[in-house]
């Protein structure tokens, strides 16, 4: 360890001499600092405490759609370790922790026989978290879908869903709402509804495109909209369902984390404004219209047309004013122009490309931003603010949280320790992102009330497995996944433990 401390010694030093004037202070008092998971990106332990299979234990699987060929069976193994890693939070300083519960943990079937040891592992991790001071942030489904309901009936296709979800979710909220405030029903719906059932790239693999070359089964044009109105349904069924059993004695607020890139028309043409407004559209309208106003954006009514579910007069009753906040899970910034000749809708005939929009990171031969590990994780810090102000200015400036953000360097496995621990490119991105959306709540006034960081620690990234790394603290995956923070870990130490301004 005496390497490591070395590190650490030089690490501060590189870190308050680099670092443009930020802290604390910045921010509004009460404002909220965390860390985001996912069970099943943390957890591993996937055969452990009875918990059931979920699509991505089986889509994990299939050959070829995972990266490096390997899964979540172990993780970061944070089901056997949170009580470590809560010490980690603490002593970096975070005020909250973002998790999910793996709904198959709960009922291992999806409904029916509750599953004790599920109930058992997430109140223990939500006491630790409360010991030390750590509020907890949970969201009740983060992509694992119980396998049992997907073989049941289709899952998410079904209008069946609605209703198990909700028995979980009043069975989440009558087990921990004494001591959970802040849930989130779904993180990033836009996303899983397009990767699952438009391209199949994610869980459950189903789509249309090209003949079926990568898909079993599955309507790319069809099934995200269905799968997403059901996804609305949920959300709006639970937030109700919490107010008349739940909010008078546990007085906890629900929201929703949606996926939310910034898209800047890449040039002042009209026609690429209207673009890039129908991108978002297409991306948090999707589901902000239906919570807010009661109706799909209509943009998304005129080029989608009987496509899209209808949102009746008694849906919309049930949608319009079902959250208390706005989750955003924001990385990046793309340029948007407008899809005049609709070649890429002709070949794919899929709800991607229903938009008429094509999405770049560069413009004129310059690129948005620096490309972190990721390809589509352009560092375009101001972004986050323009982002921000558009929430703010549609929908009334309701309460935000960015529930992620955060950036990815390569796993590269013969790189030297000491320079995967020098991340100074991570502390940029959130000194960066930071001073735009302490901006944008300064000066533009947004109200946004708290920021997390995607991740405390390197984890398994979904289709990209172990070969990027999102975290504060390095993962060691040939040594009992030890835990090494990197330098990021003092800068956040630094930022959150002190009121000063940190040095030039």
């Amino acid at each position: 360890m005496g390497f490591v401390l070395i590190m650490l010694s030089i690490m501060e030093l590189l870190v308050k001499s680099s670092s443009k004037a930020i802290s604390r202070a910045d921010f509004p008092d009460g404002f909220v600092f965390g860390t985001a998971s996912s069970a099943y990106q943390f957890e591993g332990a996937v055969n452990e405490g009875n918990k059931g299979a979920s699509i991505w234990d089986t889509f994990t699987r299939r050959p070829g759609r995972i990266m490096d060929f390997s899964n979540a069976d172990v993780a970061v193994d944070q089901y056997h370790r949170f009580k470590t890693d809560v010490d980690l939070m603490k002593n970096i300083g975070m005020d909250a922790y973002r998790f999910s519960i793996s709904w198959s943990r709960i009922f291992p079937e999806g409904s029916g026989e509750l599953n004790t040891e599920g109930i058992k592992y997430y109140n223990n991790l939500i006491d630790s978290l409360l010991e030390k001071g750590i509020q907890p942030y949970v969201t009740l489904y983060h992509w694992d879908l119980p396998q049992a309901l997907e073989d049941k009936y289709n899952g998410w296709l079904s209008r069946k869903i609605v209703k198990d979800f909700e028995n979980f979710a009043f069975t989440c909220f009558q087990a921990f709402g004494d001591r959970v405030k802040q849930w989130i029903t779904f993180n990033e719906p836009h996303g899983f509804s397009l990767q699952g059932y438009d391209t199949g790239l994610q869980a459950p693999g189903r789509c249309s495109i090209l003949g079926h070359l990568f898909c079993k089964k599955g309507k790319s044009s069809i099934e995200p909209y269905i799968v997403a109105h059901n996804i609305l349904l949920s959300h709006a069924t639970v937030f109700h369902t919490y107010q008349l059993h739940f909010k008078e004695k546990q007085g906890g607020f629900i929201g929703i984390a949606l996926d939310a890139k910034w898209y800047e028309p890449i040039s002042d043409a009209d026609e690429d404004k209207y673009a890039a407004q129908r991108a978002m559209d297409f991306g948090i309208g999707w589901f902000l219209d239906p919570l807010f106003f009661g109706k799909y954006p209509l943009s998304m009514q005129n080029l989608v047309k009987h496509r899209l579910p209808e949102i009746t007069s008694e849906m919309s009753k049930l949608l319009v004013g079902s959250l208390d906040f706005i989750g955003l899970n924001h990385y990046t910034t793309l340029y948007a122009h407008n899809d005049q000749i609709r070649i890429r809708k002709l070949v794919l005939q899929d709800a991607s490309s229903d938009a008429a929009v094509i999405t770049t990171s560069s413009r004129g031969g310059i690129a948005i931003g620096e490309t972190a590990a990721s390809h589509w994780l352009h560092i375009v810090p101001w972004g986050i603010r323009k982002l921000a102000r558009y929430v703010k200015d549609k929908y009334g400036n309701p309460p935000v949280f960015i529930t992620e953000n955060g950036m990815d360097d390569p796993n590269k496995p013969f790189m030297a320790l000491s320079t995967a621990l020098q991340d100074n490119k991570r502390i940029s991105y959130h000194r960066d992102y930071l001073s735009n959306l302490s901006a944008a709540i300064r000066q533009d006034g947004c109200d946004v009330r708290g920021y997390f960081i995607w991740s405390l620690l390197d984890n398994w990234e979904w289709n990209s497995g172990y070969t990027v790394r999102f975290g504060l603290y390095y993962i060691d995956y040939k040594n009992n996944l030890t835990r090494i923070p990197k330098a990021s870990v003092q800068w956040f130490k630094s930022f959150l433990g002190q009121n000063e301004m940190l040095s030039e």
